[in-house]
């Protein structure tokens, strides 16, 4: 999503840079000289590639190395999120299924009852102990 945004955004700013470079007139043009119409195409330019982060991206491919350090620790993180963010929800769910079967609902109750005699029984044969 982000990369589309870059993309959309870069569009943008070439776009705006060739409207401003049509508006110019040919009396303007002529009075430039050349050297300063290329400073400023120069200048343009080095603009565009900053908000585009060539440089970032260059960088990169001369070093492989950091590209593939940088994905891993995204990996970490998002798997690390995902876990945390896993384990919340579930305790969130268990606590309201607690209340639920001290409600002693009839079908609700008995089910959620055999599910955490089933959780508990699988907790013992993978700890090898008792509750």
């Amino acid at each position: 999503m982000s990369k589309l945004k870059q993309d959309l955004k870069s569009e943008k700013i070439v776009s705006k840079i060739e409207q401003e470079n049509t508006a110019l007139k040919p009396e303007d043009a002529a009075e430039k000289s050349a050297e300063e119409a290329l400073q400023e195409a120069a200048q343009n330019l080095t603009s565009v590639m900053e908000k585009m982060r060539i440089a970032e991206y260059v960088q990169y491919l001369n070093h492989p190395w950091k590209l593939l350090w940088t994905n891993f620790l995204i990996g970490i993180a998002r798997g690390l999120g995902s876990t945390i963010g896993l384990a919340i929800v579930l305790a969130l769910v268990f606590y309201i299924f607690q209340h639920i079967v001290m409600l002693n609902l009839p079908f609700i109750s008995d089910l959620l009852t055999k599910m955490v005699y089933t959780i508990q029984e699988n907790l013992k044969y993978f700890n090898g102990s008792t509750f």
